[in-house]
């Protein structure tokens, strides 16, 4: 005869039926917010060196403009009663412009992850979205600054001498800086919205006529009358300002009216609504695309 204790096991026999200690929830986390920028940010870095026509290709684009309005186009344009020669005039705004040239190919590189598939991986790690995103715009800006460094040189070697003293003129690249990586959230957005790299790279087009009617290589004053307050108040024309009267010694020269610190305090107002409205845009396209 078999007996039961009180509780009703069986003396000796392993109790089966006492229930399990529930399973520990799982504490594994992905990377964290700087983590993931910095790994995303070398990824495409590495990118870039893999494919040395993105490093070069802008750069050569931007010399060959470049050499064209400082010797094709420089004699026919007049400056006025400024005393500038139009080289110190010119590759300061140029210098400008070539964060769009530039910042191009990242609305190219965006789409082509995302057609590839390497945007679906990245969205299936438990890492901050926004992130990804983020570390893209960290090595766009590093190929932006490429860019201005090389153009720099050049300008250099054309003749181009700022003295606006060394203070302003490393304020200026600073300056540009700040707005090349505020600038390429805007193409990480287009490449992000659009099918492929081919409709990127067409898309972009769309922002280069904002490097022409600009006060980046001619007077606004020489513009149609109907035309200049858009040239004159788009951000470009408003970096431009900035940078160019930074590196001339002045707004005097320039005849723009207002003070150098108002043109950088409104540069650095234009460079902030950029990057919170197209980085909201891209951050919520990534997160949603399928």
């Amino acid at each position: 005869m078999t007996t039961t204790s009180i509780d009703g096991t069986i003396p000796g026999v392993a109790d089966t039926t006492t229930a399990r200690s529930p399973q520990a929830p799982d504490t594994t986390t992905g990377a964290g917010f700087a983590t993931t920028a910095v790994t995303t940010s070398r990824r495409t870095v590495l990118q870039f060196f893999r494919t040395p026509q993105i490093l070069f290709m802008g750069s050569i684009q931007g010399a060959l403009f470049l050499f064209m309005f400082r010797y094709v186009f420089g004699g026919a344009i007049n400056l006025g009663q400024s005393g500038l020669e139009y080289v110190d005039f010119l590759v300061p705004g140029f210098l400008v412009t070539v964060i769009l040239w530039t910042g191009m190919s990242a609305a190219a590189g965006v789409a082509e992850d995302a057609s590839t598939g390497v945007h679906d991986r990245l969205r299936s790690l438990p890492i901050p979205r926004a992130a990804v995103m983020a570390g893209r715009s960290i090595a766009d800006g590093a190929l932006v600054a490429w860019g201005i460094f090389v153009t720099a040189i050049i300008g250099v070697l054309i003749g181009w001498r700022p003295d606006g003293g060394a203070g302003k003129v490393i304020l200026g690249f600073g300056l540009m800086l700040v707005a090349g990586y505020c600038f390429t959230w805007i193409f990480i957005t287009i490449g992000l919205i659009s099918g492929n790299a081919q409709a990127a790279q067409g898309m972009s087009m769309l922002v280069i006529p904002f490097s022409f009617i600009s006060s980046a290589n001619v007077p606004v004053q020489s513009m149609p009358g109907w035309m200049q307050p858009f040239a004159a108040n788009q951000p470009v024309s408003v970096i431009v300002n900035a940078v160019r009267s930074l590196m001339v010694g002045g707004t005097d020269k320039l005849g723009i009216g207002h003070t150098t610190g108002y043109w950088v305090l409104v540069s650095l107002a234009w460079c902030v609504g950029i990057v919170l409205v197209f980085g909201f845009l891209a951050v919520k396209r990534f997160s949603k695309m399928k």
